[in-house]
């Protein structure tokens, strides 16, 4: 296993985050060699000029926590924060259209907003609190045959975030080549390694600086 900190979007997506709580969060993403932070959109500019000069990636998140807006919009948002220094793009899947059977809607919408960012990181977030066992397979299919790179658990608003139930269901439906970020719940070492042991390529959280504390601690 890598060092627990190169798995980490360190995140902070809270609508009271200021701008001086940006900064925090990318001078410790920084200091801590965190793989991403995860932010808003409206502060990619500004962890892009606080970021220039690190190996840390900027992550943007999309339609984001509904995943409910319109694809039009949701397009814009990926090239907006792409434009303004986005390296990957957390996207919300429209689980009304999925529970809906519009299933060719849904995978157009991912795979045009795919298609907008070109080689960046896509990772579309299914929210799985609200999916069955079923839906959470179809969903996570739908993510790899539409082209993103990541299918991702949740947003952290949902009723519940990652489980390793569901971290399961989804690696079953999806091929090896495509990857899988748990976000929502992680908040220590363990936890956090059990996710990795399982096969997660990414782990989204506020608490990494917790993490990789305890991580420290079992050195």
């Amino acid at each position: 296993m890598l060092p627990i900190n190169s798995y980490i979007d360190h995140t902070l997506l809270k609508p009271t985050a200021t701008i001086d709580d940006i900064k925090t969060l990318c001078e410790e993403a920084r200091t801590n060699d965190f793989f991403s932070v995860c932010i808003n959109g409206s502060y990619v500019h500004l962890a892009e000029e606080l970021l220039r000069d690190s190996k840390v990636k900027i992550c943007s998140v999309i339609g984001f926590p509904l995943g409910t807006g319109s694809s039009r919009s949701k397009i814009y948002e990926a090239e907006d924060a792409v434009a303004y220094g986005a390296d990957e793009i957390d996207m919300v899947m429209n689980l009304g259209l999925l529970k809906s059977g519009k299933l060719n809607l849904v995978e157009t919408e991912i795979a045009s907003i795919k298609n907008q960012i070109g080689r960046k990181i896509l990772k579309v977030i299914i929210e799985t609190c609200y999916l069955t066992s079923e839906e959470i397979s179809v969903s996570s299919k739908i993510v790899e045959n539409a082209g993103a790179d990541f299918v991702k658990t949740s947003t952290g608003f949902g009723t519940k975030g990652a489980t390793l139930e569901v971290v399961s269901e989804i690696k079953k439906a999806i091929s090896p080549n495509m990857k899988i970020k748990a976000s929502g719940g992680i908040r220590d070492f363990i936890t956090a390694k059990t996710y990795i042991n399982l096969g997660v390529s990414r782990i989204g959280t506020s608490s990494g600086i917790a993490i990789l504390n305890g991580e420290k601690s079992l050195l």
